[in-house]
């Protein structure tokens, strides 16, 4: 089988198992928690998954022919991201005044993040193969990241808290 169709087989697999997930039973459970405390079972996974990224620059993981301009942009994304997350997360258990502010900055931060290396990716002409053993981090790891920012949105519009 072609490795692009194994890899295009895996992201979207892993897009609709995490969508289901989150339709069927995280976004039931969260919708009708308080708006200043819910993101944080969706905002503290990233505090350990975003760090991962980093990987994109240790020779070896990935193939040399992985281009720099995808690379680099990739891994300080998510290494910033990362930091706000575990920003966010102490602000929103210590519930400080300033913790869905920077809730939304890590979340705007973070989706973006994600969609500009989808985007670099394919501009870039990258082939699966060239992901090497880092193949799991778009296949496996970003589908779900993607899904929460998506759900964090969801909370942070919302009004106030909805009543069951």
């Amino acid at each position: 089988m072609d490795v692009r169709a194994i890899f295009g087989i895996s992201v979207l697999s892993s897009f609709v198992s995490s969508a289901v997930i989150a339709g069927l039973y995280v976004w039931p459970w969260l919708r009708f928690r308080n708006r200043r405390t819910a993101p944080l079972p969706l905002v503290a996974p990233h505090m350990f998954l975003r760090f991962i990224g980093l990987s994109f620059l240790v020779p070896g993981v990935v193939s040399p022919l992985l281009p720099a301009a995808f690379t680099v942009p990739a891994a300080c994304g998510d290494f910033v991201a990362g930091v706000l997350a575990i920003i966010a997360t102490i602000a929103l258990a210590k519930s400080t005044r300033w913790a869905v502010a920077s809730v939304w900055v890590f979340n705007v931060w973070g989706a973006a993040d994600l969609l500009y290396a989808f985007y670099a990716a394919l501009h870039a002409g990258i082939r699966p193969e060239m992901f090497g053993a880092a193949f799991y981090l778009p296949t496996a790891i970003v589908p779900p990241l993607l899904v929460s920012h998506v759900l964090i949105f969801g909370l942070l519009l919302r009004k106030t808290s909805a009543t069951p």
